[in-house]
């Protein structure tokens, strides 16, 4: 059960984010969840937006000369409380499967969960993984709910 995220490319320059982020907002577009990657020269942005627009916010941010393209991650539903995640990362090292990239979600469906995105080295794999273990995952439905 995958979920579309923008990947978001900048110059690791002063104002740059702003700048990205106000572009969008500008537009109506909602970031849902957001995480910043970096080198020397460049940073990742990586955000979960409504399906509905990510469309637009690609063709937005493309026409202002950003660079960006769209992925799928699967959003992973943990225990929000001590040793919540541990329990999600023990299936994901049970497994075999590596992260290449976590970060949390910014709203949550229910009190008492949190939501993780997640990035692993074999997709398929995990979401097979993850529904043996009953590991509640979020569908794009879910998350345009939010």
């Amino acid at each position: 059960m995958f979920i579309k995220q923008l990947s978001v490319f900048l110059e690791n320059n002063p104002g740059t984010l702003r700048a990205m982020t106000e572009l969008l907002g500008k537009d109506g577009i909602d970031l849902l969840a957001l995480s910043i990657a970096d080198t020397q020269s460049f940073g990742i942005v990586r955000t979960i937006i409504h399906s509905g627009q990510v469309d637009r916010a690609l063709n937005l941010l493309k026409e202002n000369g950003y660079i960006a393209k769209v992925n799928h991650v699967i959003c992973a539903a943990v225990p929000d409380k001590p040793l919540g995640l541990s329990s999600l990362l023990a299936v994901i090292e049970k497994s075999c499967l590596s992260v290449e990239y976590m970060y949390s979600f910014l709203r949550a469906a229910k009190p008492g969960t949190a939501h993780m995105i997640l990035r692993l080295d074999d997709g398929k794999k995990a979401e097979e993984i993850f529904e043996q273990n009953g590991v509640v995952m979020l569908s794009q439905e879910d998350v345009d709910g939010m």
